[in-house]
């Protein structure tokens, strides 16, 4: 009896539950690529670096988060990347005109959001149309509607961290030397309740039931396109969310902002395991998927290879990932691993 306690509370079983876990993966590799590019250039680790490194990661990740929430419910959405660009052209525009104040123009530019989201997922769920379509066109429409409004040119958006709206969202202040932005902040919090949602409340079991099979979700009481058609907003709405941040610290919006983003944002999703056929989703490997893309593009500016050649990383890290996630399935499901 002893002995047969010890098998199940060993290292073994140990050691496979742990590896078996999508996150596993990314983790390895992330420590692995730091530690790589600290070994060649040791300012990879340096305050600074990480400052820049943490500040850039938020504007992607919000996206990231959101769209997890979405590729775990069976969806997709490649229209992230324009509402980044339209959002905040739309808010300061109405600011820069005297139309309206900045927080007014905020609140509007999130309806928007919400708006465009609402519609695409009356279109995926209601008439049936593939997700993949509905937000390719929603895309083309966002895009070319910031491109018309602007007739191609960025909005200023001079001393907008000198506004309250500013200070809230992208104010930063200092902790033993490294630079920390409120909007990392913002992330953080979003990545914890997201990750709770997801992981501990019914509304995650339906997220996970809608992706994995939706007919029998369905059949046990889940209101899967409801569910699908709030993820669609709340994707719209991060993307957007993100695009004002962005704005706010780099003083610009530029109606062409985000684009490719929506790639990306997918690529850091996968990477970190949630599975694309939907089912199966981790806001903790998305997080780690994050790191890994923004780490991966600034480390190899660091140690001197050509910032071109950073699809060509990216794509390699997608294939090896999806690999390693294949191969623990068909561990699980052979039932190699508890």
């Amino acid at each position: 009896m002893e002995s047969h306690l010890s098998g199940l509370h060993g290292p073994e079983p140990f050691l496979k539950r742990l590896t078996a876990r999508p996150e596993f993966g990314p983790f390895v590799l992330l420590v692995a690529m730091i530690a790589v590019f600290w070994a060649v250039n040791p300012a990879f680790l340096s305050w600074r670096n990480i400052s820049n490194v943490l500040a850039f990661t938020v504007e992607l990740g919000l996206i990231a988060l959101a769209m997890t929430l979405l590729m775990t419910a069976g969806e997709f959405d490649l229209s992230v990347g324009s509402l980044f660009g339209f959002c905040p052209v739309l808010m300061w525009t109405l600011y820069n005109t005297g139309a309206t104040s900045i927080e007014v123009g905020f609140a509007i530019s999130l309806v928007a959001a919400i708006s465009v989201g609402l519609v695409r997922g009356l279109l995926v769920t209601q008439l049936k149309i593939p997700s993949f379509l509905v937000t390719l066109g929603m895309l083309l429409v966002v895009r070319g509607t910031a491109l018309f409004v602007t007739s191609g040119f960025p909005q200023r958006t001079w001393k907008a961290e000198d506004l309250l709206l500013g200070q809230i969202l992208v104010g930063n202040f200092n902790i033993a030397g490294l630079r920390i932005y409120m909007s990392l902040l913002w992330f953080v919090a979003a990545a914890v309740l997201l990750s709770y949602v997801l992981t501990r409340t019914r509304i995650g079991n339906w997220i996970q039931a809608a992706g994995g099979d939706a007919h029998a979700a369905r059949a046990r009481g889940v209101d899967v396109d409801l569910t699908k058609v709030k993820l669609f907003i709340l994707s719209a709405v991060m993307a957007g969310f993100a695009g004002i941040v962005s704005s706010i610290r780099t003083a610009a919006a530029n109606p062409n902002s985000g684009t490719g983003y929506e790639l990306e944002v997918i690529a850091m999703v996968v990477i970190g395991g949630t599975a694309l056929r939907g089912g199966r989703g981790t806001i903790v490997g998305t997080v780690l998927g994050i790191f890994i893309l923004r780490s991966m593009r600034n480390g190899i500016v660091l140690i001197g290879v050509p910032g071109l050649a950073y699809n060509i990383f990216v794509g390699a890290i997608i294939l090896g990932m999806m690999a390693l996630h294949s191969w623990l399935g068909r561990r699980q499901q052979n039932g190699d691993s508890p």
